[in-house]
């Protein structure tokens, strides 16, 4: 797995997800429930995971649709 987003922003991260989904690239949003722990207040990031073998056609995704990474 490799990380393709990180973000304290939920509509960017709901909005990368369904443009992967509509490619057919499997992600996985991590750090979800780390809200609890800091108060649903959003400092922690979330991370959007991606399989190592699609990282690069996300990351294409993304680039495409003008959301930065970070990681190019």
């Amino acid at each position: 797995m490799k990380e393709l987003l990180r973000t304290n922003d939920p509509t960017l991260i709901a909005f990368a997800q369904a443009l992967l989904k509509g490619e057919d690239i499997d992600c996985f949003e991590f750090d979800v429930h780390t809200s609890v722990l800091e108060g649903s207040i959003g400092i922690l990031p979330r991370r959007l995971m991606v399989r190592s073998k699609d990282h690069f056609r996300a990351s294409a995704v993304l680039r495409d649709n003008e959301i930065p990474s970070g990681y190019d």
